[in-house]
């Protein structure tokens, strides 16, 4: 039966997803018109029969030049079409037999040497290179370096017989070859960037970074100015790489390219989607990478997606839907120090890279607060803002200054100044790089400096050129986003963390001082480490599922000290991931697409919310079996959140664990449950042998009231002789 419509009724489609965005302008008859995203479900069998069937959904709601308003359709990997509508015409549309949906798009952001010897993954480890070879990671960013070292194809055979993708040559790209088997530029508004290049390559560096740090070839004596020096590599050296830029720099990454590159990726055939892109989203069924995620893991890709950068804030985690792979960002034993030298002797520690040997012992040394250009410019001269400080002032001098926006040395150095101290109120782990002689301290330190400067009539200073130094790690990288979950309150992210602060990894060619490579930071460098390690995984149990993937990362993850990270797993989830570890985990959590429905039925979703994901009409979840327990999933983690004040809440977590270690093992329960929790898991032993290949369990916590924004946690542990199976669970209360 169909529904009435204020357009013209239409019982073919099967699910209309509309994802809203103001997009460019592009005539003066669509002024009023922005880009919108009809999403129809899974990959048509008719492509032909879809794309006309695009074309009569927009007449039929009477959208003024169809064929204008059409952006682009996508048929090969689900049904979908981006379109020029109007408000009105959205509204109209939305009203229409099979459309679920209208919600707005949005534009999104983009979130090594010693890292990979730091997790307990060096170059000699085994490798199975004929499997590894077929290995294809696909990655979303903005773009890659196709010259870069790390991306030759020397020794590798054509690309594997599954791949369908496909690379032209593009304005400043040089092209691919067995390496980098792939690489597609996605900007379906087709307005040029005045930053940017309509093209594959690399402008930002970005993208060209992670792709290194997932497959990149083995490269020796990597260096950013003599500092990091290693080989520079990724996971998987011998795995080929695809390209999908859908990042671009004035813009962003928006939900209709990313939908269209997870439409590419997932037709050409990678194994693996490596996404370092986020952004906050209130529902499953309105985020595009949540959606295009999905439908990868339905052909058997995992999604590995960055948590996002906006700790240590609680709650800011991103990418979180169960079927996303979430990595937040750790540090390694590995940091960069400039001392900043006084003229009474006093000596400070600064951070950042400073690669400049100071021709001078000291130099005269004085405040921006102190040199305003002008009356007017007395509130910026302290952030050394461009135009605000007096040149003659400057000039010879170093200059201390409070962090507002990066650049302060090239604003100074422009002046005629030596270069720039700065002081910053956040926490010091990212390692910037500069552009003239230049470091960043606390605030503490800044004052002892102001203070130096205020009483002494000829203060002086320098800045020494920067060190490589030892330090304690890991550790969570302060930017990390953090959890709860903001959606599911009994889903643990991130999953996991890997090293993501002051990365090497390639960069762009180049005469200027970034060149070959570089030094990032962000969640965006720790998730192409998780791509790497799955795709390593992938390479010698080519059947397993995403989630068995997943999990056998996860369970084998190192433990982390809360300790070091007060905010416990809301900050490292399972914890530090431990590649070697994955390759035998002993048992794991499988899921499939109806295990997430069954998940996504619990969570209280619409019928027609569920189809958004899954790409149908609508789910009726009163003809599935409901999933069991508390969260209904099969999750390697388990989550408890605290509803009542004054009684106790229990938790009851169903789960089923596959063996893929010895035929004939049994396995034996430790928990560890922290003060004013029980934890109890029966069966205690769990008995495999070549006849019982799966065994399930139940878990039962209880735990008592707990004041507001607390959390403490325990873990399960199945122990073999041979394997150790680690599930943490967190209880918290909201």
């Amino acid at each position: 039966m169909s529904r009435s419509s204020p357009c013209i009724q239409s019982n073919l489609l099967r699910l209309v997803l509309l994802i809203i965005h103001g997009a460019t302008l592009f005539t003066a008859l669509n002024a009023e018109k922005k880009v919108y995203i009809v999403y129809f479900g899974d990959r048509p069998d008719d492509i032909q029969g879809a794309v006309q069937r695009h074309r009569d959904v927009l007449q039929r709601c009477d959208v003024v030049d169809t064929e204008e308003s059409i952006v682009h359709s996508y048929t090969k990997s689900f049904n979908a079409l981006a379109a020029k509508l109007s408000e009105d015409e959205a509204q109209r549309i939305t009203g229409m037999d099979g459309v679920v949906s209208v919600f707005p798009n949005r534009y999104r952001k983009l979130h090594t040497t010693k890292s990979w010897d730091f997790i307990g993954f060096p170059q000699t480890v085994r490798r199975k290179l004929k499997q590894e070879s077929n290995i294809i990671v696909g990655l979303l960013d903005s773009g890659i370096t196709p010259q870069s070292e790390s991306f030759a194809d020397a020794k590798l055979g054509p690309p594997p017989a599954k791949w369908k993708g496909t690379c032209g040559r593009f304005a400043n790209f040089s092209g691919c070859n067995n390496k980098l088997i792939g690489a597609k530029y996605l900007k379906l508004d087709g307005n040029p960037d005045p930053q940017d290049i309509l093209s594959p390559i690399d402008v930002g560096g970005h993208g060209t970074h992670t792709a290194s740090t997932a497959a990149g070839n083995l490269i020796g004596n990597a260096n950013l100015f003599g500092l990091a020096k290693g080989t520079a590599r990724g996971a998987v050296p011998s795995a080929r790489v695809a390209m999908y830029k859908v990042c671009w720099v004035s813009t962003g990454c928006s939900d209709m390219d990313l939908l269209a590159g997870f439409e590419a990726a997932i037709d050409d055939g990678v194994d693996i989607i490596s996404i370092s892109i986020g952004g906050s989203s209130s529902s499953y069924s309105h985020d595009s990478i949540a959606i295009g995620s999905f439908h990868a893991m339905k052909k058997g890709i995992i999604t590995v997606a960055s948590a996002g950068n906006d700790g240590p804030s609680q709650s800011t985690v991103q990418n979180h839907a169960p079927w996303i792979f979430t990595v937040g960002a750790s540090g390694i034993d590995r940091d960069f120090e400039s001392k900043v030298v006084l003229g009474n002797g006093q000596t400070f520690l600064g951070c950042g890279v400073s690669p400049f040997d100071p021709p001078q012992k000291n130099y005269p040394l004085v405040s921006g607060a102190d040199i305003p250009n002008s009356k007017d410019d007395e509130m910026n001269s302290r952030f050394c803002m461009e135009g605000s400080l007096d040149p003659s002032k400057v000039k010879g001098k170093l200059v201390i200054c409070q962090l507002l926006t990066r650049g302060a040395e090239s604003v100074i150095k422009r002046l005629g100044g030596i270069g720039a101290i700065v002081e910053s109120i956040v926490l010091l782990d990212v390692a910037h790089i500069y552009s003239a002689p230049g470091t960043m301290v606390n605030r503490t330190v800044g004052l002892a400096i102001h203070d130096y400067i205020h009483s002494n009539k000829r203060p002086t200073g320098v800045i020494e050129r920067t060190q490589e130094v030892k330090i304690p790690a890991p550790f969570v990288a302060s930017f990390s986003s953090r959890g709860p979950n903001p959606l599911s309150e009994h889903i643990l992210k991130p999953d996991v963390v890997a090293p993501g602060l002051n990365i090497l990894a390639s960069y762009l060619k180049s005469d200027t001082q970034f060149s070959q490579f570089t030094l990032m930071s962000g969640t965006s460098m720790a998730c192409p480490h998780v791509s790497g390690i799955a795709a390593y995984v992938k390479s010698f149990h080519p059947h397993w599922s995403p989630a068995a993937i997943k999990s056998a990362i996860v369970t084998t993850a190192k433990p982390m000290s809360r300790i070091i990270d007060n905010d416990g797993e809301f900050s490292y989830g399972a914890g530090l991931v431990n590649p070697l570890g994955a390759l035998s985990p002993g048992l794991i959590y499988d899921m499939n697409e109806t295990s997430y429905i069954q998940f996504l039925c619990h969570e209280g979703l619409t019928g027609e919310s569920i189809g958004t994901i899954v790409g149908v009409k609508s789910i009726n979840c009163s003809s599935l079996l409901p999933g069991k327990g508390s969260d209904a999933l099969n999750y390697p983690t388990m989550q408890l959140p605290l509803k009542d004040k004054n009684e106790t809440t229990v938790g009851v977590f169903r789960r089923t664990v596959t063996n893929v270690g010895a035929v004939q093992s049994v396995y034996n329960a430790t928990i560890i449950a922290p003060e004013g929790v029980e934890i109890t898991v029966a069966p205690s032993m769990l008995v495999f042998s070549p006849g019982v290949k799966s065994q399930s369990f139940k878990v039962v916590v209880k735990a008592a009231p707990m004041a507001s924004n607390q959390m403490v946690s325990g873990s399960l542990t199945w122990r073999s002789a041979r394997e150790i199976v680690r599930s943490p669970i967190v209880i918290y209360k909201p």
